[in-house]
């Protein structure tokens, strides 16, 4: 569905000037700073898979949607979406792609949502009855009529997100390009948003690429990720191989019965490291060394256990080592 081979994006701008009549003498200057915004970027979506496309603020990701877009030519490298060159059939590339910016809307400001709704419905040549249709389906997913009459400078954040997004899905694109769709966004709408997110992927089967700084969304939606840094792709695979290369454990984390004893756990291969507080006790092992169910079995008839849980490693740790690092661990 997408296919992105050596892709690279250079910005070119005036270099800045000092000193006396340094902005007059910066307008007529020849010299000029290249930004490498993407470098040699190459990936491939199949239909129906929801990417993750992940990297720190300036890696690349948004410039990366612009290209795909067709809003952006890049410098170098090809990309086909759907079979077409975003650049080059624009429209036809539109008909196919949905695209939600979390910072910007794509709805007319001061007009009710209902409204901003049927211009899109024409301009995407939609027929009255195949609009009716969608929009009633999305209204039953997104729970729009309460405020499809209120212009879009009145909504509230998580009510003009699910505006943006109902105009991206109006006409029913084969890919959704997902940019920062939670930002901002309260527990309750982001969970919304990611109950749409899954629904319309499950039951449309809508190749779908989300960027976002949230990683719940993404350990919620993805099973693949890209990660870019300074423009390039460090890492393209499953979230759990990225995971078990930073975190090749799990935790046990085990409540015990107050006024209960705490004796040690029997020394046990697999066991890298436990954390005893009152009344608790954290116990990091290695999956592939120790069995859960043999762990349980000798804390449960070591302690007098109240509750237990597996807690597996969290993406935000492994992608705080990776962005702080620049690159990533074989």
């Amino acid at each position: 569905m997408i296919e992105v081979r050596d892709i690279a994006r250079e910005f070119r701008r005036p270099r800045q000037v000092h000193g006396p009549l340094g902005g007059l003498r910066t307008f007529f200057t020849r010299e000029v700073d290249i930004v490498h915004a993407v470098s040699n970027v190459s990936f491939s979506i199949d239909a129906g898979e929801v990417v993750g496309y992940l990297g720190a603020n300036g890696a690349g990701k948004s410039t990366t949607i612009k290209m795909l877009s067709g809003i952006l030519v890049p410098t170098s490298g090809t990309i086909t979406v759907n079979g077409l060159v975003p650049w080059e059939d624009r429209e036809a590339n539109a008909l196919n792609i949905g695209v939600v910016f979390g910072q910007r809307t794509q709805l007319w400001w001061d007009l009710p949502l209902i409204d901003s709704l049927r211009i899109i419905a024409k301009l995407y040549r939609m027929e009255t009855a195949h609009y009716e249709r969608n929009l009633a389906r999305l209204d039953e997913l997104l729970e729009l009529t309460p405020f499809l009459d209120t212009p879009v400078r009145q909504l509230s954040l998580g009510q003009r997100m699910r505006g943006d997004l109902t105009a991206a899905m109006l006409y029913e694109p084969k890919i959704l390009y997902l940019d920062e769709p939670t930002i901002g966004l309260d527990v309750v709408a982001k969970e919304r948003m990611r109950g749409f997110i899954e629904r319309v992927n499950q039951e449309s089967g809508t190749t779908i690429m989300l960027t976002t700084h949230d990683l719940a969304d993404v350990e919620r939606l993805t099973k693949r990720i890209i990660f870019i840094d300074k423009g390039l792709v460090l890492f393209d695979g499953p979230v759990a191989e990225l995971k078990h290369r930073y975190a090749p454990y799990r935790e046990l984390h085990v409540t015990l019965a107050p006024n209960g004893d705490q004796p040690e756990l029997p020394q046990m291969p697999g066991i890298i490291d436990i954390e005893e507080t009152p009344g608790r006790l954290e116990i990091r092992f290695d999956p592939a060394t120790i069995a859960v169910a043999d762990l349980i079995a000798a804390v449960v008839a070591s302690h007098p256990v109240t509750d237990l849980a597996i807690v597996e490693p969290a993406l935000e740790s492994v992608v705080r080592e990776i962005v702080q690092s620049g690159e990533v661990r074989r």
